[in-house]
């Protein structure tokens, strides 16, 4: 296929994906609408098989994988981890309770290929699936490569509806919180004040401005990923490029060689994730009808064990930690959609509860931290991490 027409054709299914999304309040993910689309326009012929080779972005996305790891790493510091620690340890445990809950009822599935790769894509986000796929696609497991597509496209339908109610519930009990005077409002303002000093306070970080430019930052984050892959081969591979990747790059943020999001403002940040979304719908191009057909068992149990081992250890360890339990399972449930959900359900929570500017304000501050740390526990780093891990079981 003409490479300039499949790659018009691929942005204007991701147009249209975004306009629907947008439409619905995100409701419809941009992920969901694609995954109809391009099911459709490749069961009726109408998309040609090798559209998503044709356009080069499939070998482009490979490629930046590493990139968007340490881009990731970058976006929170060992100090904001340290800070939240408890929130942290909630949502690993979480993710760890979808595991245990899915190896509990394997046997419910065809092999336990499909259990990693519902692990894969429960647990977090495009990542992780591209990591799963990869191992799949690499022995012939076309419909295990698939079934990670569909459970990501449909994580937000089940997600965002539930953690809205549990965070707005929340906001209501932090509300009742802030009359009684158990919360300070005024503490609140003045810890946001210092907060907004130190944001705004001019940041000096050590990476020579030659590379603070589009090439010198995609240099930059290149050679860290070169780094992370020598280490990783030091090991035989037994610790995973993306792993060390992450590592690094939250350790260069910390110590102020990298900015936060080193790739955030850069001109091809948005290309490079549009290659990296891209890979996760190969398999549906060669997938039969049947095959899809014989995944809605494995994509419905999926969900209903993964999501319930999620819940439940969550609850316990918030539990244990001293949190509410609307707030436990919401952090838990961070895994299906993460960033920006995580911050965009906060503030209408807050909004939905507060009476003033202040309250609003008061609310979203005692939420908005621990569903942010939240989406850093579950999808970037515990999913990576047990990825890495479990991607085994497939090869």
């Amino acid at each position: 296929m003409n490479p300039v027409l499949a790659f018009t054709i691929i942005m204007l299914v991701w147009t249209i994906s975004d306009f629907v999304s947008k439409k619905s309040n995100s409701l419809l993910s941009s992920l969901l609408v694609a995954s109809v689309i391009f099911i459709i326009g490749f069961k009726t012929n109408l998309f040609p098989e090798d559209l998503l080779s044709s356009s080069s972005l499939l070998t482009f996305g490979t490629t930046v994988v590493g990139f968007i790891i340490v881009h990731i790493g970058t976006m929170i510091s060992f100090k904001e981890m340290k800070s939240q620690w408890r929130t942290f340890l909630i949502g690993f445990v979480s993710i760890l309770g979808m595991v245990t809950a899915l190896f509990t009822f394997s046997f419910l599935f065809d092999g336990l290929e499909y259990v990693v790769a519902a692990i894969a894509a429960l647990s977090g986000g495009t990542i992780s699936v591209v990591m799963i796929q990869d191992a799949a696609l690499a022995s012939g497991l076309i419909s295990v490569a698939a079934l990670p597509v569909l459970i990501a496209a449909f994580q937000g339908l089940i997600g965002f509806p539930l953690s809205s109610i549990l965070l707005r519930k929340e906001a209501v009990n932090i509300k009742a919180k802030l009359k009684a005077g158990d919360i300070s409002i005024k503490t609140y303002l003045e810890m946001s004040k210092e907060n907004s000093k130190n944001i705004t306070k001019k940041s000096k970080f050590k990476l020579p401005k030659m590379f603070q430019t589009t090439p010198g930052t995609l240099c930059a984050v290149g050679i860290v990923v070169l780094i992370a892959t020598y280490l990783s081969s030091l090991t035989n591979g037994v610790i995973n490029t993306f792993i060390i990747a992450l590592i690094l790059g939250t350790g260069l943020r910390s110590i102020g060689v990298f900015k936060p999001n080193i790739l955030g403002g850069i001109d091809a940040f948005g290309i490079m994730m549009l290659a990296i979304m891209l890979i996760i719908f190969g398999p549906l191009s060669t997938l039969a009808i049947d095959d899809l057909l014989g995944l809605i068992f494995p994509l419905m149990i999926s969900f209903v064990i993964g999501i319930t081992g999620c819940i439940l250890f969550a609850s316990i360890t918030g539990k244990f930690m001293g949190y509410s339990l609307p707030m436990s399972i919401s952090i838990g449930l961070t895994s299906l959609y993460g960033f920006p959900g995580t911050m965009v359900l906060s503030q209408e929570a807050a909004r939905s509860a507060g009476d003033s500017d202040l309250e609003v304000k008061a609310i979203e501050g005692e939420i908005l931290p621990k569903m942010i740390v939240a989406g850093f526990s579950t999808v970037t780093i515990t999913s990576v991490f047990i990825t890495s891990i479990l991607v085994n079981f497939i090869y």
